[in-house]
């Protein structure tokens, strides 16, 4: 490639002619490295491959002893071979055996060769094996020869991901691309899904590598750059997000990014080396992705996903490629995202869909609930999980658990069969359950209700039994929607959800948006603790127009039928009462207009401000219920936000602090007699539901399929018991030992299935 830009341009395209020929792997792989060394004037030109067990093994040569491919392997960090897979950086050497690092092979003969120049054949920052090429005389490699080289071994790296190169591994071996691997993450949503995966935003493939016209490359990426920074700035400036879950910071770093001089200057080298625009992007990001996934540094490897945005925004310019979001999926699909949010997941195609699986995203992110209410196992928080599989790649999702199995080997595909076969048998256990009573050994009958947010979740209440629709969370119907919904469009949905319950009991929950609930057309309020902030009743209460034209829609669908209304994040009495004077006065204004109005309309407090335990006595006086939201009471009782990895394990549901709390809200509301639900994910998990039974509580609304479990586990206890056990432990002042650990060893005493 010393003889200018023809010589790559030429190689490329004698290349692709040989890709697109009828020939075994090996053949073709042959071909490459004899096409590469003429090109560039090398004795030796040779491919090493990186197998699934970190080994880089020989796969083509052309000049050394043909005899060692496939034979001669090397761990990755050693030898020369080995540190350029380690590091994932170019290596050129005039006196190659004079390197520290050199590792003789007799089996290859390449002692004779003095000079070497390697690259690694990267994918996604993925190092998937090395390209090298040497000579006998020593000689110093040129910045263009390795410029050529990395866009050769480009091309080698589509080959390796094709899959193509598999069926020249040994038995038992596989490519490190195509090797089985087991991740965590966090469970978003119970189940087991078997299928393979479909990115949610697929690649975008670069197919043209090097440049015909580099001077309209340059003028392309000008453009494409102008475009996307312009496309960036347009949405700060409206306070609006890309993708769903990415907010305004997120953006404000890609802003920085873009506009990073370092960043346009390594562009502007990998297009003078005679790439296509989109191939210098995706060269660029290679080698950052590369260089920022072997970091330790947490921040460091946080900014991947900022870099990973700014090249698809960048690749998106330059092709007009879009990326696709819903529609058809084929069988068995698992979808695979960086995020997500709840509106993308619904525009999907259900019948096919099998699991989802998501870098970003905790249990209490809106897409977990929209999965649950969907009953799609999915798993959040697993790192780098979009780069780590390729469309098709098998993959088993554990939402129990928060496992991950991609590319399972057989015995691991059977083994999650036979789980998904035992969850569909415990399924028609807790079917047999559904029209029995949840009622303890000793006669307490608990009140099961169910948590939903759309009218699809509506059907799954007289399939599993529920009592009642205990929480209907009415902000989803917002996010989901391209524009703020009309109060006819919202009159129609109530309408249609008490219809589709028949006579079961609804509770409404105004209007909950805020903190993490960003509506997408809704400027979003900078504010240093969003969580703390203008939100859920606040906003309702500063913007009684909202307010208004919700309650309205509501108690005009009730029409004739009793109405359960509840206001979420309360934390003074003056609130609830500006609250319910809106409401009945709204009630007041369509009874003097002629509409039919509920026939009895019950106003009730979500307890999920702190504040509010301190005051139980009047608030149980004032309103007709209450629904304590374990979810965020918890999370503000321990100052840990619930979304942090780091400190969300810290606290526990079952913490005698927080058993205590919940006890004060059950024995105020029983002095009063304030009847008194818990809606929050704790009601929904069977130990925390029988404490929380223990404690006092006689209603729990959870997710539909939790509803069979919880149920299963507070038929086969004996509550006084439990409470002869739990009130002690709540008592104590010692708390060394573990709430949790002792209810547990009960339950399995005493037979209770968890």
């Amino acid at each position: 490639m010393r003889g200018g830009l023809g010589g790559p341009r030429l190689l490329l395209r004698r290349l692709r002619e040989v890709m697109a020929e009828p020939v075994s792997a090996q053949a073709r792989l042959d071909r490459i490295v004899i096409h590469i060394a003429a090109n560039m004037v090398a004795e030796v030109c040779s491919v090493y491959v990186q197998r699934s067990d970190a080994k880089l093994e020989l796969y083509a040569t052309e000049g050394l002893n043909r005899e060692a491919v496939h034979l001669t392997t090397m761990t990755t960090g050693e030898g020369l071979v080995g540190l350029i897979a380690e590091k994932a950086e170019p290596l050129a050497l005039a006196d190659a055996q004079a390197h520290p690092a050199f590792s003789y092979r007799p089996e290859t003969g390449e002692e004779i060769y003095q000079s070497f120049l390697g690259v690694p054949i990267l994918r996604g920052g993925n190092t998937l094996g090395v390209l090298v090429v040497q000579n006998r005389a020593r000689r110093t490699y040129s910045e263009e020869e390795v410029e050529a080289l990395q866009t050769t071994a480009m091309l080698l790296a589509e080959m390796i991901a094709s899959g193509e190169l598999q069926s020249l591994a040994a038995p038992g071996q596989s490519l490190s691309l195509q090797k089985p691997m087991a991740l965590t993450g966090s469970p978003l949503s119970d189940g087991v899904g078997l299928g393979h995966v479909v990115l949610h935003e697929p690649r975008i493939i670069v197919k043209q590598l090097v440049a015909e016209n580099p001077e309209a490359e340059s003028a392309r990426l000008d453009c494409a750059i102008q475009a996307m920074r312009e496309q960036i700035d347009m949405l700060i400036a409206r306070g609006d997000r890309y993708g769903a879950g990415e907010h305004r910071d997120v953006l404000e770093t890609v802003r920085m990014f873009a506009n990073d001089r370092g960043w346009m200057r390594r562009l502007r080298e990998a297009l003078e080396s005679g790439l296509t625009a989109e191939a210098a992007v995706e060269r660029v990001q290679n080698d950052a992705r590369a260089k920022l996934q072997r970091q330790t540094d947490p921040y460091l490897r946080e900014r991947l996903h900022d870099l990973d945005d700014l090249a698809n925004r960048l690749l998106q310019q330059l092709t007009g490629v879009a990326p696709p979001h819903g529609g058809a999926l084929p069988d068995n699909a698992i979808l695979v995202a960086r995020n997500m949010g709840p509106a993308a997941l619904l525009d999907y195609e259900r019948s096919n869909l099998r699991g989802l699986v998501l870098e970003d995203g905790g249990p209490t992110s809106h897409v977990a609930i929209i999965a649950r209410a969907l009953g799609i196992p999915a798993v959040g928080d697993v790192p780098n999980v979009t780069d780590l599989v390729e469309t098709g790649d098998a993959i088993i999702v554990d939402g129990g658990s928060g496992d991950v199995q991609l590319r399972p080997p057989a015995d691991v595909e059977t083994a999650y069969g036979e789980k998904a076969r035992l969850r569909a048998r415990r399924r028609e256990q807790y079917h047999k359950l559904r029209d029995m009573p949840a009622l303890t050994r000793d006669g307490v009958e608990i009140g099961l209700h169910m948590n939903a947010g759309l009218l699809i979740d509506c059907q799954h209440a007289s399939e599993v039994g529920a009592q009642s629709i205990g929480l209907f969370r009415t902000e989803l119907q917002f996010m989901v929607a391209p524009s703020f919904p009309r109060q006819s469009q919202q009159y129609t949905l109530y309408r249609k959800v008490l219809d589709a319950v028949g006579d079961l009991p609804v509770t409404f929950r105004t209007l909950d948006i805020g903190s993490d609930k960003v509506l997408p057309y809704m400027t979003k309020m900078e504010e240093e603790n969003p969580a703390l902030g203008w939100r859920a009743i606040r906003i309702g209460l500063d913007r009684p127009g909202l307010l208004r034209m919700q309650l309205r829609a509501m108690l005009r669908a009730a029409e004739g039928r009793g109405l359960r209304i509840m206001f979420p994040m309360v934390a003074k009495i003056g609130e609830f009462v500006a609250a319910r004077d809106i409401c009945l006065r709204e009630e007041e204004f369509l009874r003097s207009h002629g509409y039919a109005t509920p026939s009895e309309l019950k106003l009730g407090v979500m307890v999920e401000v702190p504040s509010l335990l301190w005051q139980l006595d009047e608030i149980c006086q004032l309103a007709d219920f209450l629904s304590v939201g374990s979810n965020d009471l918890t999370q503000y009782l321990f100052a840990a936000d619930r979304d942090n990895k780091r400190v969300s394990a810290r606290f526990d549901d079952l913490s005698a602090p927080n058993l205590r709390a919940l006890k004060s809200i059950v024995d105020a509301a029983a002095r009063y007699g304030t009847p008194v639900t818990l809606c929050g994910e704790m009601g929904g998990k069977p130990l925390e539901a029988l404490a929380l039974a223990a404690i006092g509580f006689r209603g729990l609304s959870m997710t539909p399929s939790a509803i069979g479990p919880v149920k299963a586990a507070l038929r086969s206890v004996d509550l006084s018991a439990l409470r002869a056990v739990l009130t002690p432990m709540i008592e104590r002042l010692d708390h060394s030992v573990s709430i949790r650990q002792e209810l547990q060893a009960f339950a399995e005493a005493h037979c209770v299935p968890l």
